[in-house]
């Protein structure tokens, strides 16, 4: 309300006035935090992620799953990874020998979404550090003491990776961790025993080489006794079938061939009784 004092005008705020000023001040605090409880009740989970709900810092038990979801504002959505990790690792291990050899190692992992609550309430989201990582170390160092150098360094490196698989994953799946694959890099052995396993190595690739040559000449030999022997039983056959009778009834046929051509001849009187003719042409 305005008086006027003279020429001055003086404005007057009555209770009215004043009562109207707050309920405005009041409505505006009460949208903006009808706003802040909106933007609380959504709950965003990325793709290949899930959320693990807290209220005033207790697990729930509520796991959501990717998308956009409405929870309770005073609700905390923790953001877990469910993609497949790749964690590596360089370890000095002992072998069966007791050598030291340097050994990487590429684990693949990943969390079990259904049992995330579990391990955000009882190992945390630092679960990769905490118990990952220490169960990879224990177990290649038990494994590959389990085995020769030799065994880690030729083709029986797959049985010991298959081993450290199985020894893994029965340690971690109990944490609700599934454990994909674990792969052998590569292994550093000592240079001596490198050497050493590289030239038995060849000596046995060479030794089946003359395996290999040794059997092919045998099976040669063999081959040639049987062609020997079919040569041999088909002069026996032959011999059996030739007598004198035949031998001088193709001697007359070839008498008479020779005697029946135009061409002129020269013929000479076989030695012996029954000896032929030979004709000869000029």
């Amino acid at each position: 309300m305005d008086y006027s004092f003279g020429d001055q005008k003086v404005k007057v705020i009555t209770p009215n006035m004043a009562g109207g000023f707050l309920r405005g001040v009041g409505m505006l605090i009460l949208a903006i935090f009808i706003v802040i409880l909106l933007f609380a009740s959504v709950a965003k989970v990325p793709t290949g992620h899930v959320g693990v709900l807290t209220l005033f810092g207790r697990v729930t038990g509520d796991v959501l799953p990717e998308g956009i979801h409405t929870v309770n504002p005073f609700k905390t959505n923790n953001v877990l990874s469910v993609q497949t990790q790749t964690m590596k690792e360089t370890a000095t291990v002992p072998s069966n020998e007791g050598l030291i050899m340097t050994l990487d190692t590429s684990l693949l992992f990943r969390l079990d979404p259904s049992r995330a609550a579990e391990v955000y309430q009882k190992v945390g989201p630092m679960y990769i550090e905490r118990v990952v990582e220490p169960n990879l170390r224990s177990v290649i160092r038990a494994v590959t003491s389990m085995h020769t150098a030799n065994a880690l360094y030729s083709s029986e490196r797959d049985k010991v990776a298959a081993q450290m698989y199985s020894e893994l994953s029965t340690e971690l799946n109990k944490r609700g961790i599934i454990v994909e694959n674990i792969l052998l890099r590569d292994i550093t052995l000592p240079l001596a025993l490198k050497q050493s396993i590289e030239a038995k190595q060849q000596a046995e690739q060479e030794s089946l080489a003359m395996s290999f040559r040794l059997q092919k000449e045998t099976q040669e030999a063999q081959r040639k006794r049987i062609e020997a022997q079919g040569i041999r039983d088909f002069q026996q056959i032959v011999a059996q079938g030739i007598s004198p009778q035949l031998l001088e009834w193709k001697g007359i046929e070839a008498t008479e061939n020779l005697a029946k051509s135009t061409n002129a001849k020269v013929v000479v009187i076989g030695a012996g009784k029954n000896g032929l003719p030979l004709i000869l042409g000029q």
